[in-house]
């Protein structure tokens, strides 16, 4: 551990000159032996090999069995169908799949090309992919940090970590601190600086002690790579769904083909008629369907500014019920922000544009901070640390014209900040006349300030001064606001180095923190009533990530967080034991991350995962659902996430998430209603052989039935419009199936129902034409009018049923007929495509059909109407017991 080291044992130990670096051959040869700082990645799929991927799946298998069988049957244009079905499903799978998987790439990009290095003893420019352990790198403000560096030397240093450690501010260094603990957080390490973070100010030099894949970064990369992404809920219901279907097409095929035989029918005839029912029984256009839904909800969403990575990941966020988020610039703004004030007169919340009622002393406050600065900010742009632009903005908030006073005041000497004095000051001449100006800890301020000011007048300072002083700073460092005091002293000339910091008289202190966004709190409630927890991930420190939690609703007590040092202490058990407790994770490393999200899935939850760092990068792919910032998040977090917001508003996510829910209930419609309609064909044909009477249907009727009804209702009631009602319900279990919640009881009724209809319309052909079903000497054209009516029957159940199927508890009325036009239109077209079958002469031959009389088709749409009037009828009775539950709830 680097950091534990001094700094001459870490020159020591890895073999260098801190004043000469390494020679050019030495450099050589650590190349040679470590390799190149650069990050290593996976090696990358290439398309073939993603479509191949893509048909990996049982229904697809079952699907290309059917192919091989419609083929020998020399049914070639339904295994045309099919094997289009299959093709369009694989293309959509891989035009996702390729703009995923990106995280590495995004992390060697991060690699900056140059880095300043002593070698030889002079100062040089290498190539950051060039640097090697033992190397001396050389930091200044503005420059990116190519490898990981135990530091040696400090000035005022100052780098940006938020990508790794979640913290908005920079992290203070000095190249002098040891640490004895082992387990020092990340962002705690002042000693050590880390590869792709910046340097904001100051300056200093560090030597190189890991490269490439050793560094922080490079571990996150690990992590990255390790990580098996597993199956989203409806990729594993569409597998268990496949699997079931093909063994249950399987049994149909030889159940039917053995009754042939026990009865002596045409072998031949009776094998394709199997066959072609079995393949009616699997609903071939599923995986097509449900790849076009969720396309659509793509489309939608990114209406909405979420950008879905990967189709799946739609239907995935619907069952979410834990939403873990990072703080910074995910539930905050990422910029201090001074929130309150304190001097004599009192504490003062800050207000914009408060100019009018600032009072001297206040004013004054504000002059030194601004001073007291090397942060500048014009035009809505700032530069330096985000601690002094915030101060810079409390100037103009309280009537500053910083122009004028950057104008009228020019700065005379410095003392530079530095951890052990936790001050800084400067001295400006104004007028001939010149003043100190020192801000710091409030603590360290104290100390030194012989005199202060109240109500403009300068009075010697108490023990009650400095009471209420520190009483102040403690009350906002307990609302998680970070304090920064600030005093001054008039002088007659010149003065430098401690002399800066006697005597001072002490003005004010101010409160800071990165302040949530305004519309999260509202955001997270919501979620709260969909039955979704919302947990922080941070690598902030705990008071100040519970106090924002505790504004957001998010947790109520400080015992409901918890931080990365104890997570340490907790075995994988115990984590996995007590994680439902906590609402905070503060001080987290990125391994801590990926362990929260795997401790919540251990208890069935589907966890989300957003942030916007490079550290959110593991967890993001652990998640089930990893959401990246589109403005703020580095490349990494984007590339390793599934759904990217464009606009970093945490109140998309829960959009989406109502999204996700509708598209999954609208695939769950889709289902109901492909396996309903098969089920009743499977009926109709099964109890029609059982008795001894012919087919009710042929196989090329079967398979124009499988094909309309298979497509364009299906499709339609997949872009069904939402509901508002799915976000009063608590999220889906995971492993709920496709027939939970009474869907497969209606699946059997309605298959049940629409056999039965397409039997009773068989048997009418017969009855029409003074036959019986069970009569063999009926002539060819009654038997094909019987079956025609059947045909006709079907197919209009079929449609009509998809009106029903639109909502379980709802009136069609209710929800309104023409308000999903997509479905008025596949049921107009599929009864003109029954049309021309029975109307046109050569496809009538084709399909060997009659035309039906008036009474037929007056008998064949009543028919057609039962299922939807029966739906309709069950639904009064589940709305009248929904309302007696309701009220007797309300009751109790």
């Amino acid at each position: 551990m680097w950091f534990s080291k001094s700094i001459e044992d870490v020159l020591k130990e890895i073999n260098v000159d801190a004043l000469s670096g390494l020679s050019d051959e030495e450099a050589k040869v650590r190349l040679k032996k470590y390799g190149a700082n650069q990050l290593l990645t996976k090696k990358k799929k290439n398309i073939f090999q993603l479509f191949v991927a893509q048909l990996q799946e049982w229904l697809i298998y079952v699907l290309l069995a059917a192919v091989v069988i419609t083929l020998i049957m020399g049914e070639y244009v339904d295994a045309t169908i099919i094997i289009l079905v299959i093709i369009t499903n694989a293309v959509l799978g891989v035009i996702q799949e390729v703009k995923a998987g990106k995280a590495i790439e995004a992390l060697q990009k991060m690699s900056f090309p140059k880095a300043l290095v002593r070698r030889n003893g002079e100062v040089k420019e290498v190539n950051s992919h060039e640097v090697v352990p033992g190397d001396i790198l050389i930091l200044d403000a503005g420059r990116f940090i190519s490898a990981d560096i135990r530091l040696i030397e400090s000035a005022n240093l100052q780098i940006e970590e938020s990508a790794l450690t979640g913290e908005s501010v920079s992290a203070d260094k000095d190249a002098k601190q040891v640490y004895s603990d082992l387990k020092t957080p990340l962002g705690d390490r002042i000693n050590m600086a880390f590869m792709s973070t910046l340097v904001t100010s100051g300056r200093g030099a560090g030597v190189v002690v890991e490269t490439g894949m050793n560094t922080e970064v490079g571990k996150i990369a690990n992590i990255i790579n390790s990580e098996k992404k597993e199956k989203t809920p409806l990729e594993i219901r569409l597998d268990k769904l496949g699997k079931s279907l093909g063994l249950f097409a399987i049994g149909i095929c030889v159940l039917i083909f053995v009754i042939a035989i026990i009865q002596g029918r045409d072998l031949a005839e009776m094998f394709i008629l199997s066959v072609s029912l079995a393949v009616a029984a699997i609903p071939e256009g599923l995986a097509a369907i449900v790849a076009v839904v969720l396309s659509i909800g793509v489309t939608g969403m990114s209406k909405r500014k979420a950008v879905i990575k990967k189709l799946p990941a739609v239907e995935t966020l619907g069952s979410v019920n834990i939403i873990c988020s990072d703080k910074t610039g995910t539930l905050t703004q990422n910029k201090m922000t001074v929130k309150t004030y304190f001097n004599l007169e009192g504490e003062i919340v800050v207000e914009r544009n408060s100019k009018n009622s600032a009072t001297d002393d206040a004013k004054l406050l504000a002059k030194a901070m601004i001073l007291n600065s090397d942060a500048t900010y014009e035009n809505s742009k700032g530069t330096g640390d985000p601690t002094e632009i915030a101060l810079l903005l409390l100037g103009d908030d309280l009537g500053i014209d910083r122009k004028k006073l950057n104008t009228q005041a020019s700065r005379a000497s410095e003392l530079s900040f530095d951890s052990d004095r936790k001050l800084m000051s400067t001295l400006y001449q104004e007028n001939k006349e010149f003043t100190v100006y020192t801000k710091g800890a409030i603590g360290n301020l104290i100390k030194i300030s012989t005199r202060v000011l109240e109500k403009g007048q300068v009075i010697p300072i108490t023990k009650e001064h400095k009471k209420r002083y520190l009483d102040a700073a403690e009350i906002m460092s307990d609302n998680a606001l970070r304090t920064l005091g600030v005093g001054y002293k008039p002088v007659d000339s010149v003065i430098e180095g401690a002399e800066m910091e006697k005597d001072l008289i002490l003005v004010g202190l101010v409160g800071m923190i990165d302040p949530p966004r305004p519309e999260v709190k509202e955001s997270i409630q919501k979620a709260k009533l969909a039955g979704i927890t919302t947990i922080m991930i941070t690598g902030d420190h705990k008071n100040t990530a519970f106090a924002i939690a505790r504004e957001l609703g998010m947790a109520d007590s400080i015992d409901q967080s918890i931080t990365g040092e104890a997570l340490d202490d907790l075995s994988e058990k115990e984590l996995a034991e007590k994680i439902t407790q906590y609402r905070v994770f503060a001080r987290v490393s990125p391994e801590h991350k990926v362990k929260i999200v795997h401790a919540l899935k251990s208890h069935g939850n589907i966890v989300s995962m957003t942030g916007d760092g490079v550290n959110d990068a593991p967890s993001l792919n652990a998640a089930d659902i990893g959401v990246a910032m589109g403005i703020t998040g580095t490349d990494v977090a984007k590339g390793a996430s599934d759904m990217i917001l464009m606009d970093d508003n945490f109140a998309t996510i829960v959009s989406a998430i109502e999204q996700g829910r509708n598209i999954y209930s609208n695939i769950k419609k889709a289902v109901v209603f492909l396996l309903t309609c098969n089920l009743g064909e499977v009926i109709a044909m099964f109890v029609t052989l059982m008795m001894g009477l012919a087919a009710p249907l042929i196989a090329t009727q079967l398979l124009w039935i499988n094909l309309i009804t298979d497509s364009f209702p299906a499709i339609a009631l997949g872009m069904d419009p939402g509901t508002p009602d799915v976000m009063k319900e608590k999220p889906r279990d995971a492993k709920e199936s496709f027939f939970a919640g009474g869907a497969g009881f209606h699946i059997i009724l309605g298959g049940m129902l629409i056999g039965a209809l397409t039997i009773l319309a068989f048997w009418y052909g017969y009855y029409e034409h003074g036959f019986s079903p069970f009569d063999k000497s009926a002539p060819v054209n009654t038997v094909e009018y019987a079956r025609t009516m059947a045909f006709m029957v079907l197919v209009l159940c079929q449609m009509f049923f998809s009106l029903a199927v639109r909502n379980s508890s709802k009136s069609i009325f209710q929800i309104g007929i023409f308000t999903n036009k997509y479905l008025v239109g596949a049921i107009v077209l599929g009864v003109l495509l029954q049309l021309m079958v029975i109307m046109v002469p050569f496809m009538q031959r084709a399909f060997h059909l009659q035309m039906l009389d008036l009474r037929g088709w007056l008998i064949a749409i009543s028919l057609g109407l039962v299922p939807l009037f029966v739906n309709e009828i069950i639904k009064i009775f589940i709305r009248v017991r929904a309302n007696r539950i309701r009220h007797t709830n309300e009751k109790i």
